[in-house]
């Protein structure tokens, strides 16, 4: 019997309608499917079922990885890979859907990087923690780096919610599946990543004391905090950065 690892945020997905729920969003059959995390293959299984035309499992922990070797050795669509998400280097990839229970410590770093291989993927369909899933949404209350991140990278929608009744062991959240289209534009990461840090850094303080060249910023939003602006106002700045 296999033992999830806490240390490694693993609660395996066992409840089959929630599973079916999940492979129903989204066309699989002749498509390229990324799982990452597979755990005990639950959730592959029917992924599998579905015919994707290559099906890649990148899963982190060896014994697992034994294990759905070992479940799939005759799927030959299938291809099982010993590694961690946050290090797979997704950009010699095309076409790729992600589907994934994504453990939650990982779930924000693993999500801001796919979202960079904007040329690579084209949907990511996961399971992340309610309150991170509301966070990201970029439609509701104060803009913080990942909804500006989010938005300039894809289109994000919260799917449904999921009791964590569902997963072996029980975790003490409950959970929401959310998917982002990403949008095929060229995205400069490292001035992204770099300008969201900064801009949000010391949120409560004013733009005026917040940007050096602060005379090419239209004078109506310097007066007001980063949280207080809108995806588009934060976008003309941006562009100025």
């Amino acid at each position: 019997m296999i033992i999830p690892k806490k240390s490694l945020g693993q609660n395996f997905l066992v409840d089959k309608n929630i599973i079916k729920k999940i492979t129903n969003i989204t066309n699989i059959k002749n498509e390229n499917i990324i799982e990452i995390g597979p755990g005990l293959g639950n959730l592959t299984d029917f992924i599998i079922a579905k015919k994707p035309k290559k099906l890649i499992l990148i899963e982190k922990d060896f014994t697992l990885f034994k294990h759905l070797k070992n479940k799939y050795k005759n799927q030959k669509n299938t291809q099982i890979i010993n590694n961690d998400a946050l290090k797979f280097n997704f950009a010699k990839l095309k076409n790729i859907t992600i589907i994934s229970n994504l453990p939650y410590n990982l779930s924000t770093k693993i999500i801001i990087k796919l979202l960079f291989y904007n040329k690579n993927i084209k949907n990511i369909i996961c399971m992340i923690q309610k309150e991170l899933a509301e966070k990201f949404d970029y439609n509701k209350s104060k803009m913080n780096k990942y909804k500006f991140i989010i938005q300039v990278c894809a289109n994000y929608k919260m799917l449904f919610n999921v009791s964590n009744k569902v997963f072996y062991p029980k975790p003490k959240v409950n959970s929401k599946v959310v998917e982002f289209k990403l949008k095929n534009i060229q995205v400069d990461q490292s001035k992204l990543l770099k300008f969201t840090n900064e801009i949000f850094k010391n949120k409560r303080k004013s733009l005026k004391n917040k940007i050096e060249n602060s005379k090419l910023i239209d004078k109506k939003f310097l007066s007001k905090r980063v949280e207080e602006l809108s995806f588009n106002e934060l976008l003309k700045i941006y562009n100025l950065f």
